[in-house]
């Protein structure tokens, strides 16, 4: 089977400035792939994050190095080529994973063998600010009774205030490796009574100190990539772990790394870069897999995809079929 193959980049401006720890953007930009074979049309989206030394041109190189095998019909071997090229490899993955699907009649849920996914309550996103701010969007926010709240290095009062704001919301405290490791056991003492039900990444990824016990539970997302992170991190005292496609490679990757972590008793988040509903539909396709659901992306930006996931409050549902899968 030959397939024409199109990559193109795409600008998604967001809602408002969109703050972490380390860096903060007003729009994001995504590459997305389209692969075509006959009546069938197979989609994908992937956000190159600088992080990971990623750019879009980087992205769109790495997929040109594979269009020969993609558009001669090795779709799975070029796959296999993109190993060590997490978003590049997403893209592609979740692509193929689509027209697999278009084509044969099938769900992409069927395909990984899977149960039908269902609407699913995701958390929500504070973009780190203020503490006057924070607590203005987390009012705002009322809708959602999960809420992530982004922080930087000194954001205990960040977090103090978005909890005395909304005593009702059960609360994702993301640091993006901005905490260190003399400060965290009395951050971790001092938030231990609130209503907290992840602390993701305090401290950089690779870091060799072994956690502070605590009763709280503390999520690997900078840290964790691929299933052979998995033995480190819970030696390193995680015990939750937030997988994003393009941090893993695509859908395939994703099933199996969520299947091992569930095996050794990590709680696994569903979550995802700031991109468009068709970067949030495949991990959606996961979701009976996952404990958590963080899959707000679509809802920062100030325009989606067309045909994008449909979000009733806290509620994003599954994608449809004209979307993906």
């Amino acid at each position: 089977m030959k397939f024409t193959l199109n990559i193109t980049s795409r600008r998604f401006p967001t809602k408002s400035v969109f703050r972490i720890s380390r860096t903060s953007v007003s729009a994001v930009d995504v590459v997305q792939l389209v692969l075509h074979s006959g009546n069938a049309v197979g989609r994908g989206e992937c956000r190159p994050y600088p992080r990971y030394n990623q750019t879009v041109q980087s992205v769109i190189e790495e997929l040109e190095n594979v269009r020969w095998q993609i558009e001669s019909g090795n779709v799975e071997d070029a796959i296999t080529a993109l190993q060590d090229k997490s978003a590049a490899q997403n893209a592609l993955s979740s692509a193929w994973l689509d027209f697999c699907a278009k084509s044969t009649g099938r769900t992409a849920a069927d395909i990984l063998g899977l149960v039908t996914p269902s609407p699913r309550r995701t958390a929500f996103t504070l973009s780190w600010d203020t503490s006057e701010n924070m607590t203005a969007a987390a009012k705002a926010a009322a809708l959602y009774p999960w809420l992530k709240i982004k922080i930087g290095s000194g954001g205990l009062d960040r977090v103090l205030a978005v909890a005395q704001a909304r005593p009702d919301a059960k609360l994702i405290i993301d640091a993006n490796e901005a905490l260190n490791a003399q400060t965290l056991p009395d951050f971790l003492t001092t938030i231990s009574g609130l209503n907290i039900a992840l602390i993701e990444q305090p401290l950089p990824a690779g870091h060799t100190e072994v956690l502070p016990q605590t009763k709280l539970s503390i999520c690997a997302d900078e840290g964790l990539h691929n299933i052979g992170d998995l033995e480190s991190l819970w030696q390193l005292g995680y015990r939750a772990v937030n997988v994003k496609l393009d941090k893993c490679g695509g859908p395939f990757a994703a099933r199996d790394l969520i299947f091992q972590a569930k095996k050794m008793g990590f709680l696994v988040m569903a979550g995802c870069m700031v991109g468009s509903s068709l970067a949030m539909a495949p991990m959606m396709t996961l979701e009976s897999l996952c404990d958590i659901v963080d899959l707000d992306g679509a809802l920062l930006l100030a325009e989606d995809m067309d045909n994008g996931l449909k979000y009733e409050g806290a509620t994003v549902h599954p994608p449809s079929r004209v979307l993906w899968g």
